[in-house]
């Protein structure tokens, strides 16, 4: 089991380059969050763009409705980036959605084909059923929030912190819940160092990909992409609203062109544009 920890010299010579992916890479040995963090910096002003910051051992990681989850050092792969993608506002719920294809693929390169769940998490089949997610575990999460900005101009779009994190080394009793593994588990042997050398490249891509066609996940296709991975699209699902008002369970039938998701309902279509996805089994 390697657990090394990270080598920053030679992250920083790959990835800070002035023709590579990021201008700035920080890692530090533990942290709650590096989503705050890095959120934190860009509201003082004090955050290059675009930037990334790593964690080796995170202490209270941020995901959906608030949850909070922590790693085994040097055991996942915990960072954040620090964007401003060019594109209108109407498009940012397309930038999860694109970190998650930049997920995907680099995990690809590993002969690991993950699947996605809208909105944030990315899976790799497994074994057994469980509640929620069927024949999947999850190995990765990406969650996604803008940072209000007070020194940019009006028109200037805003900054967005992208954090990813995901399981590399742990084993099964190192694991937050029985939905989750990593890529050991899967029979990946993942050095942290090429992961996150691959995931800055193909999130970089991702984002300019989006970008050059003005916001548009179809015209970047994007749109296309992340159906051909969607283990959601099609099937039975509950969508849980943020906030806890209310349920929804239909068929999740497409991503609208803001990174919404479409239910098929008895009532007519409904439209997700945050909350929690549970796969219901194909037979009610």
């Amino acid at each position: 089991m390697n657990r090394e920890p990270l080598d920053v010299d030679a992250l920083r010579h790959a990835l800070c380059r002035p023709d590579g992916p990021l201008a700035r890479l920080d890692v530090v040995g533990s942290t709650a969050s590096t989503s705050s963090d890095l959120a934190d910096r860009a509201r003082a002003g004090s955050a290059q763009v675009p930037a990334a910051l790593v964690a080796e051992h995170q202490t209270a990681g941020r995901g959906r409705a608030g949850r909070t989850w922590r790693t085994p050092a040097h055991a996942a792969l915990t960072v954040s980036f620090l964007l401003r993608p060019q594109v209108p506002r109407a498009a940012l719920g397309w930038v999860p959605l694109a970190a998650g294809v930049a997920v995907l693929r680099t995990l690809a390169v590993l002969g690991c084909e993950a699947r996605l769940k809208w909105p944030n998490d990315v899976l790799l089949e497994a074994s057994t059923p469980v509640e929620g997610l069927g024949a999947y575990r999850k190995v990765a999460g990406v969650l996604a929030e803008v940072v209000p900005d007070g020194g940019a101009p009006a028109d200037e779009p805003p900054l967005v912190v992208v954090g990813i994190g995901t399981n590399v080394s742990q084993q099964a009793d190192e694991l937050p819940v029985p939905t989750a593994t990593s890529l050991a588990l899967a029979g990946a042997a993942a050095d942290r160092n090429a992961l996150l050398v691959g995931l800055a490249h193909e999130l970089t891509d991702a984002v300019g990909r989006l970008e050059a066609a003005a916001g548009d996940a179809s015209g970047a296709n994007l749109a296309q992409e992340y159906a051909a991975a969607s283990a959601s699209l099609g099937r039975r699902v509950r969508a849980e609203l943020a906030g806890g008002d209310d349920v929804v369970v239909g068929i999740a039938d497409r991503v609208a062109e803001d990174g919404a998701l479409v239910l098929a309902t008895p009532g007519g279509e409904r439209v997700v544009s945050a909350g929690d996805v549970h796969h219901l089994r194909e037979h009610p």
